[in-house]
């Protein structure tokens, strides 16, 4: 949707051919002291969320005295090598997520997955992995986007639904609208299953959070869809999310990452850190609907956002 072919295929060149970061041959315990320019890259990977976290940490960070430029990149394939060699500085990462992808890195694509439910235990997984890459993970903040299930409201009201415990001790049959992987992750149809005791009848292979998985929940064909926490459009499609109440999902909480011999110094960390006890879930989700559905830029409501927040 976005022009990013060219940006990626720069950032591509450059992980090839001057990434100045530790080797896998040479990764160790990295003892240089963090590094402080003052002129930092900005890592977005391309889609309204992270463009939205790129533009707030830009701001926070011109604030603060450093002069920023944002550099978005499709995919973390590319990104997080370039983040490593220090061509990219600092990108929002979500930290389950990021803790499994270095893990597989690390140990292979078959390699238990370390991210969990458990915030601090996540974090420390990340952190182990993060640090012999020369990556320092800053604190997480209060967001968190995450699979979410919805239903709709009439639904759930009908029903007397507010969280999926609520749905498995209904008995209801449940047909899914979600990915076709959905059959097999623990996160999904098996966990749903495991966990909560709700019957899923099927999967709807609609894919996640699309608009044909949600008007098949909307029209009655299917009775549940995966979306994530963040999802700005569930109000137009006449759904609501199910709380998950006994943490299925992992812990996906929004977190800094920087590269540590360009941008691990206090002063990097002190200007991120006042977003992350500020910015909720639900504030994440009203921007994206702001950009998706309004068709407001990221850079306008990320600006309007950190200024009514007093944080500009």
């Amino acid at each position: 949707m976005r022009r990013r072919t060219g940006l990626a295929a720069a950032v591509l060149a450059l992980v090839s051919g001057c990434a100045t970061g530790p080797s896998l041959e040479t990764q160790g315990e990295v003892t240089a002291p963090p590094g402080d320019s003052k002129s930092l890259v900005v890592g977005s990977a391309g889609f309204t969320e992270s463009d939205l976290l790129a533009q707030m940490y830009t701001l926070l960070l011109n604030k603060a005295g450093y002069s920023t430029r944002i550099l978005s990149v499709a995919n973390r394939e590319l990104y997080e090598p370039a983040l490593e060699s220090g061509q990219i500085d600092v990108v929002p990462e979500y930290a389950a997520t990021f803790a499994d992808w270095l893990n597989a890195k690390k140990n292979g694509a078959d390699a238990k997955p370390v991210g969990s439910p458990d915030l601090d235990a996540t974090m420390k997984a990340l952190r182990r992995l993060a640090a012999p890459r020369g990556l320092t993970v800053l604190d997480p903040g209060r967001a968190v986007d995450q699979n979410a299930f919805a239903v709709a409201a009439s639904y759930a009201e009908r029903h007397k639904l507010k969280t999926l415990s609520d749905l498995g001790r209904s008995g209801l049959k449940v047909r899914l609208a979600a990915g076709d992987e959905c059959v097999q992750r623990p996160y999904c149809a098996p966990g749903l299953k495991k966990v909560y005791g709700i019957d899923i009848t099927g999967v709807d292979p609609k894919g996640v959070g699309t608009t044909q998985a949600k008007k098949a929940v909307q029209g009655g064909q299917d009775q549940m869809v995966l979306t994530t926490s963040t999802d700005a459009t569930l109000d137009d499609f006449g759904l609501v999310l199910l709380k998950d109440d006994k943490k299925l999902q992992n812990a996906d909480y929004l977190v800094p990452v920087v590269n540590r011999s360009r941008a691990g110094s206090e002063g990097v960390a002190a200007a991120l850190g006042r977003l992350g006890p500020v910015l909720t879930t639900a504030d994440l989700a009203s921007m994206n609907e702001q950009v998706d559905s309004w068709r407001r830029l990221p850079q306008d409501v990320a600006r309007t956002y950190l200024e009514k927040k007093g944080l500009l």
